[in-house]
């Protein structure tokens, strides 16, 4: 046995060194019994068979099935499971070239009506015990990594999320995502969360969900999930959405809010997005009816549904209390679903009569039964101070002087005391603001730059004359032979319930978007300046500005927002007839002219015909299925009421802004100079990037 532990041959040298001695031969009588080893050798062996044994045992129970597992991260295990593409009732991952940019497949013909089933309760422990192992994912990688193809990975693509956690909340939102899918102008997932333990393609079949819905789903469940304990529930919550935006991006995450959702799902969620940086739409009650409409917006609008900001300005002038409180009513009944409360700031004359003081006293705002999680109080009354009368220049400052908007993003709806205003006049508003000023064709076709304002009312006369009435121009009064091409696929009632697109503003109720309003105020700003610089009756700049294309039954600054958008080609957008009449009407019995035209001579009672209110959903009264049109298949109008083109519009407007230089004294150096300041016009207005500063028109270039 030691020679079979030696393992150096010097060992075995040494010994054939030493002498060897002689041992006399054994005699066969004298052999009794095999050699014992010694008891080192037996112990060594010993050792050596019972460390054999513990190693064999050992390899033979090492568990095969668990991968290594890193701690400091959620981890995703692979199980077996369909392609999202191949599974049965889901809906195929659309493939992309990424070559080429993004069109969205053919859209259906049809969208077969989706049975709708009552889905299984949600199962809730009794207290917070459970299940608080390791945080792992088995399916979510899966389908994860099968949608590089839309981009994910990009901070700006096309993707939208729903997401749920609770079955009755994933009923409320599938049938909003399917209407989402089938528009194509998004890609449309859904992540489930949460506890429930249903299978996918179960939950998409009591659903009435298939292929025609185009939405891909994620499982975004824990493992163990119907075990694990709420804490583990909420963290998991936030780690799959955290793996989410690596992977997909969302430009916005629509979430149930009408209290089915479980307690711990939406302040993860809220969480989670507030240290990501993906905005959440809480959806309340209702929102599958009342918010149909935002189902037609693309990734890009819904991106910004939290950033728009409005706030009302009410200019209410001496006499009008009775108008001005039922204002008031009309906007306190007002739905204001899913979006924040705008700020009211009313601007009140110096003389107030006692039943608007007592009105305002009791008046809240926001409405008590509207959202506002902050209860802060979001009303400013202003009150003038005693004077004799305000003038056409202290008149249009004052107001102006009342709203600067804080970011890009906020915008001033004005209303005049006579008005009235649906209760679903708020979803026109931030529809069209959301699609003509955010959305991808907006941005890229540069409708945003075009924009002025958006009206609620629909006029019934000219405002530069209100004797002579307005009639609405139809779909078929189209300057170009494609846009009659356009025409002749639409419908008679369609041709004359179109919206159109008119240079003229109104006052009586209409969003103004905030970079114009700034600019608006740039240029009352210089123009007052350059006034009281220039005294004389006779001086150009005077004569000028004196000259009215707005009649008095309208405020004064209106006509400074005339000129404005006869300058840079701007347009204020109108509703149809048909929508119209949803949104507000203007009360003429008790009109009151301005404060700065009272002393007038004249008839001052304002003519036109009112309109009655129609309940009802925003949808509904919209042309088109409510879908809104592109401007370049709106009738265009120029200020003066006439059909006319985008090039037309462009090359007056810069005819109007050489006189408009003229009169405040700039002239043309030369000619050479004058030839590239007109082309330099031209693709200015064309592009329509030019706002913002209005410098160019007083010499300042």
């Amino acid at each position: 046995m030691a020679n079979l532990f030696m393992t150096n041959e010097e060992l075995g040298k040494k010994d054939d060194d030493h002498k060897r001695t002689k041992i006399p031969p054994i005699r066969s009588s004298q052999w009794n019994t095999a050699r014992v080893p010694p008891r080192k050798t037996l112990k060594r062996l010993a050792i050596a068979v019972v460390v054999a044994f513990f190693v064999y045992i050992f390899i033979h129970n090492i568990p095969t099935d668990n991968p290594i597992r890193d701690h400091r991260h959620p981890v995703y295990r692979p199980v077996p499971a369909q392609h999202p593409s191949n599974a049965p009732n889901s809906p195929s991952v659309p493939k992309l070239n990424p070559n080429r940019p993004w069109t969205p497949p053919t859209k259906p013909e049809t969208v077969k009506p989706k049975p709708k089933l009552v889905p299984e309760a949600d199962p809730e422990p009794v207290s917070d015990v459970g299940y608080n192992g390791p945080i792992t994912f088995p399916n979510l990688a899966v389908s994860l990594q099968a949608i590089y193809e839309t981009q994910g990975t990009s901070p700006t693509n096309k993707n939208i999320l729903f997401a749920a956690s609770s079955l009755k909340s994933a009923a409320k939102l599938l049938p909003m995502a399917c209407q989402m899918g089938t528009e194509l102008r998004s890609y449309v997932h859904f992540a489930l969360m949460g506890r429930s333990d249903i299978d996918m393609g179960e939950l998409q079949a009591i659903n009435g969900i298939d292929q025609s819905c185009q939405i891909i789903f994620h499982d975004a469940r824990l493992d163990k999930s119907t075990e694990s304990a709420k804490l583990r529930l909420s963290k998991g919550i936030s780690r799959a959405f955290h793996h989410i935006q690596v992977y997909m991006h969302p430009q916005a995450v629509l979430v149930d809010a009408s209290g089915e959702e479980a307690d711990y799902f939406l302040p993860a969620a809220r969480a989670q997005a507030s240290q990501e940086g993906f905005p959440v739409l809480e959806l309340p009650e209702g929102a599958q009816k009342r918010l149909a409409w935002m189902t037609k917006l693309d990734s890009a609008s819904l991106a910004a549904w939290n950033k728009v900001n409005v706030e009302i300005l009410v200019y209410a002038s001496a006499g009008t209390s009775g108008s001005l409180i039922r204002l008031l009513k009309s906007l306190s009944a007002a739905d204001f679903t899913a979006c924040a409360v705008p700020h009211l700031t009313i601007e009140l004359s110096h003389d107030i009569d006692a039943a608007t003081t007592q009105f305002l006293q009791n008046f809240q705002w926001p409405p008590t039964r509207a959202y506002n999680p902050t209860h802060v109080a979001q009303l400013t009354l202003r009150h003038r101070i005693p004077r004799k009368s305000l003038t056409e220049e202290e008149s249009s400052v004052r107001f102006l002087e009342s709203f600067w908007p804080a970011n890009q993003h906020a915008h001033v709806l004005v209303f005049s005391p006579n008005t009235e205003v649906s209760r679903s006049f708020y979803h026109y508003l931030k529809y069209n603001l959301l699609e003509y000023s955010y959305s991808v064709p907006a941005t890229v076709q540069q409708w945003d730059s075009r924009l002025l304002g958006i009206s609620l009312e629909l006029p019934s006369t000219h405002p530069s004359d209100p004797l002579k009435p307005f009639n609405p121009p139809s779909a078929s009064q189209k300057a170009t032979a494609g846009q009659k091409k356009q025409q002749q696929q639409r419908t008679a009632t369609d041709d004359k319930n179109t919206p159109f697109l008119w240079q003229t503003p109104g006052s009586n109720a209409i969003l103004y978007n905030g970079q114009k309003w700034t600019e608006l105020h740039q240029l009352v700003s210089k123009s007052v300046e350059l006034l009281h610089h220039q005294q004389q009756s006779s001086n150009p700049a005077v004569a000028f500005f004196t000259q009215k294309h707005i009649s008095k039954h309208y405020p004064s600054w209106l006509e400074h927002a005339l000129r404005l958008a006869r300058a840079r080609g701007y347009f204020t957008l109108y509703p149809s007839p048909q929508t119209a009449g949803n949104l507000a009407t203007v009360h003429n019995e008790l009109y009151r002219a301005p404060e700065e035209y009272l002393k007038d001579k004249g008839d001052h009672q304002q003519q036109g015909i009112e309109t009655n209110l129609s309940p009802g959903l925003l949808l509904d009264r919209l042309p088109s299925g409510g879908n809104l049109l592109p401007f370049g298949e709106m009738p265009l109008l120029d200020w003066e009421g006439r059909t006319t083109t985008l090039a037309e519009v462009d090359k007056r407007a810069g005819e109007y802004v050489d006189e408009f230089r003229r009169a405040v004294g700039c002239g043309k150096l030369n000619q050479q100079k004058s030839d590239e300041e007109d082309e330099s016009d031209g693709d200015i207005l064309a592009n329509g990037v030019r706002g913002g500063n209005v410098e160019d028109m007083f010499c300042n270039r």
